[in-house]
């Protein structure tokens, strides 16, 4: 049975066996966790970054995908990158949102990551309302078979983690 734990702070701080990176589709670095987690981690991440932009993933990571690379300078051993969902207030768009929690966890269960480290994907830049997506964040992890033991969501501010602490609840 997987254990969700919350923490307040910084994701790039958090050790775990996979951090995940809310990123851009790019896979190059951003602003937010994505340039957070491109700053700490190194130069090594980009390079890998570059490398599946080489191979696989020329156009980039579409929406509600993830996928791995090494964890650079950060303790953990790799960083899951996921591409969140613009919120839209014409458009739902939760099932990209919780795509992206169950797709880390199977690139987690891929890797035999024990322990992942989550960030409140899209409600940066992306807009999205930090009590939706806390609310599809923890409704896709309780529903996604996985061997992680510890779901770990590190949030950065009191406002994101008192939501998902109600969703724990």
């Amino acid at each position: 049975m997987t254990t969700l734990t919350l923490v307040k702070g910084d994701i790039t701080r958090e050790s775990a066996d996979a951090i995940v990176n809310a990123a851009n589709s790019s896979l190059l670095g951003g602003g937010g966790v994505d340039g957070a987690i491109h700053r700490r981690g190194g130069p090594a991440i980009l390079a890998a970054c570059r490398e599946l932009r080489a191979g696989h993933h020329g156009k980039g990571l579409p929406t509600g995908r993830a996928v791995a690379t090494t964890a650079g300078d950060l303790d953990a051993r790799w960083v899951i990158h996921t591409v969140g969902p613009v919120w839209s207030a014409t458009e739902d768009r939760s099932g990209l949102l919780a795509s992206c929690y169950r797709e880390s966890l199977r690139v987690a269960d891929e890797l035999g990551a024990r322990t992942v480290a989550f960030p409140a994907v899209s409600t940066g830049v992306y807009r999205w309302p930090v009590d939706d997506a806390a609310r599809i964040a923890v409704e896709a992890v309780r529903a996604r078979p996985t061997a992680v033991e510890e779901v770990r969501f590190v949030l950065f501010d009191d406002r994101a983690y008192e939501a998902f602490a109600a969703q724990i609840r």
